[in-house]
This record gives C-alpha cells, sequence and structure tokens, in this order.
C-alpha cells in the first residue's frame, strides 16, 4: 500500500512552498506580531490567488475541485513558515461545514464567496475555559434569531461570517445544530482577546438577537460538530507538523554554525540527543497523520481513531520541537530578537485550537475500546 502523495500533490506542494518562501518570510510574521494588523492581508491575497481557499470547493461554486489530500500538502507548508492567515479557521472548519452540512442554498450564496476570497469565515464552538460538550452550549437559536456569546473564536475580530454550534430551542426542546451568521449584522460585538500568540487573532463573539440561518444538520447535530472537527485535527496535524520540521530545521542549522569551547554544539551529546528526540516524534507524528489523511480521502472507518491520534502525536510533536529548538538555542533562544519564539507560539495556540489534548487522548481510548469490544 503507497501511503505517498501522487507526483501532482507534491507538485503543489512545492508551488506552495516556493510562493511562502518568496512571500511569508519569518520578518512578515513578525510584522504581524510587532504591529496592528490581525493578519498578513498580502499573504492571504497571493493564497486566495492562486485558488487555495477554493482548493476543496466544487468547480461548479468556483472551487477548484480538490480532495482532502491536497489540502493536507497546504496545511504543512503553511505550518512550515507559522504562516500569519486565517486559512484553518476559514478553509478546515467553515468551509468544510458548509460543503458538508450546507442547504444547497446556503451552498451556491457562500461557497463562491469563500473560494474568491470575499469573505473569510470562521467557526464558533466554545463559550468559556470549559470543555465544550452538548450539555453546556447555551447560545441560542430560535425563531432565525441568535442569542449568547461564544470564546475563543480563532480570527473572529475580522471574520465575515461565522458558522457557530447552537442549542435549537424549536418546540421546546434542546437540540445542538449549526447555524449560519453573518458577522456584520445588527446585534453582532466583537471584542478581539490576547493569546500566546497574536499572529493569530481570537475573539469574543456576543450575539443579541442576531439574524442566523440553520444548516442542514442531521438528527445528531452534536456528531455532526465532532465530524468536522475529525476532520480540521487531521489537516491541523499537517500544519503542526511543518511547525516541528521548521523549528528541528532552525535547531539543526544553529547547531552546525554555533561553536562553544572550539567546537560546534552540534558535537555534543546533549544536543546531539535533543534533534534525535526531535526526529523521532516528528516521523511518529507523520506517520499518524498519513493514515488520517488516507482516512480522510477513503471516508474510512477509522477516521475517528486516526483523527485523535493524529492530533495527540501531532501536538507532542510540535510542543517539544518547538521547546528544544528555543533550548538549542540557549540564552538568545529567549529573547524578543529570536525566531524561535513564532513556532513556540503558534504550537501552543495550535494544541488548544480543538481542544485539550487531554480531551483528544480520551477520545482515542474511547474509540481503540470500542473498536475492540466490536
Amino acid at each position: 500500500m503507497n501511503f505517498d502523495f501522487s507526483e501532482d500533490q507534491k507538485l503543489l506542494k512545492e508551488q506552495v512552498a516556493r510562493y511562502l518562501s518568496d512571500n511569508c518570510p519569518i520578518e512578515v510574521v513578525r510584522g504581524v506580531l510587532e504591529g496592528d494588523d490581525y493578519y498578513s492581508s498580502s499573504v492571504w491575497k497571493g493564497l486566495v490567488d492562486l485558488g487555495l481557499t477554493g482548493a476543496t470547493i466544487p468547480e461548479e461554486y468556483g472551487g477548484l475541485g480538490l480532495g482532502p489530500l491536497e489540502l493536507c500538502v497546504i496545511a504543512g507548508e503553511l505550518g512550515r513558515v507559522s504562516a500569519p492567515v486565517p486559512f484553518s479557521s476559514s478553509v478546515y472548519m467553515a468551509t468544510e461545514s458548509l460543503k458538508l452540512f450546507g442547504t444547497d442554498q446556503q451552498k451556491e450564496k457562500w461557497l463562491p464567496k469563500l473560494a474568491s476570497g470575499e469573505i473569510i469565515a470562521t467557526f464558533a464552538l466554545s463559550e468559556s475555559a470549559i470543555e465544550p460538550n452538548p450539555n453546556n452550549i447555551k447560545c441560542s437559536f430560535s425563531s432565525g434569531k441568535l442569542n449568547g456569546i461564544k470564546m475563543p473564536v480563532p480570527d473572529g475580530s475580522y471574520a465575515d461570517l461565522c458558522i457557530t454550534v447552537v442549542n435549537d430551542q424549536k418546540g421546546g426542546a434542546d437540540k445542538i445544530k449549526m447555524a449560519i451568521v453573518p458577522l456584520d449584522g445588527v446585534g453582532v460585538n466583537k471584542k478581539s482577546l490576547k493569546t500566546l500568540d497574536q499572529t493569530r487573532d481570537h475573539a469574543e463573539l456576543i450575539f443579541d438577537n442576531v439574524d442566523a440561518e440553520l444548516m442542514n444538520n442531521s438528527d445528531d447535530g452534536w456528531n455532526d460538530v465532532q465530524h468536522i472537527f475529525d476532520i480540521a485535527a487531521i489537516l491541523m496535524a499537517f500544519e503542526q507538523i511543518g511547525g516541528a520540521e521548521a523549528s528541528l530545521s532552525m535547531a539543526k542549522e544553529y547547531a552546525l554554525n554555533r561553536f562553544a569551547f572550539g567546537r560546534q554544539i552540534g558535537s555534543y551529546q546533549a544536543i546531539k540527543h535533543k534533534l534525535a528526540d526531535m526526529y523521532i516524534k516528528i516521523e511518529l507524528a507523520k506517520s499518524n497523520s498519513y493514515f488520517g489523511a488516507m482516512m480522510l480521502n477513503d471516508d474510512g472507518a477509522d477516521l475517528k481513531i486516526a483523527a485523535a491520534a493524529s492530533r495527540v502525536a501531532a501536538t507532542d510533536a510540535f510542543n517539544y520541537a518547538s521547546q528544544e529548538n528555543i533550548q538549542t538555542h540557549g540564552g538568545i533562544g529567549f529573547t524578543w530578537e529570536a525566531d524561535t519564539q513564532f513556532y513556540y507560539r503558534r504550537s501552543q495556540v495550535l494544541g488548544l485550537a480543538l481542544g485539550s489534548i487531554a480531551s483528544w487522548k480520551d477520545k482515542l481510548v474511547t474509540q481503540l475500546e470500542e473498536k475492540n469490544i466490536s
């Protein structure tokens, strides 16, 4: 069985890598961190011009009609440069939600705008620091109106559209659904939040009797939400792996060029072990994520297991690699001037983006137990 990407997918990877190398150097990331912009509009425009925001959107809606494997390739390259753009929230989450659960009218209205970059979308689930579950979703939908608070919402300060997980109170019976909410409407209040990685915006969204429209969810809306998160977990794993590989590369380059006591620091056993451990964790994450990509592409029966395994392994690899990259650089690695900080910041934010790592470990154990029982 061949787990490798096709030649066309590798060509796409090279094209994306070339564009990001030319247009998203680390100075662009630093500029967003130190400036007032929420994201790099120039890098985002380039991704739009390449058609990447519509990569998996069907051609009938103005997209490229590619598959999830191509999206995995793109995600890896975005992670490699720690790109300060809303790709994960708008493409992994919102676009995939619309493709799977949007009505025909909703797809016709919004997918072309997402493909062309006319709008940026996001996905809102959490309402507090407590891990979300079906029983603590308080954001309510009734008679076409949405009320409640969502936070933290990635890229919520400037997104135009939000796919929001709501408690549908039709008929007096609570039911988890997804709703489409334009964020330029009356009653929407946005409040930017400070996080460790200010190159990826997060916000609190307050909805006060806001016009919204339910999507075409199944009878088990919470399961639909979890399916979106499984998809995002695999795609984000590739982004995390890209960041982890960049951290390893940065640490290796420094170790080969920094001399102490007349020797390359890379020749010392302690540094060798750091780099070797980083490499091992990354390879383990890649193995899990390639399996996840295959399940995603084929809609395999083990998608939930693969998603959880990808999420756990990639989060561990990126956290470890970004930290050890700082350690390898020594004292300079902790300074504001050092570029090591960008991967550490991103690793922490991505590690919480889809829920805590503990919750994903629980999911993995639960899925494995259910598989063994069946």
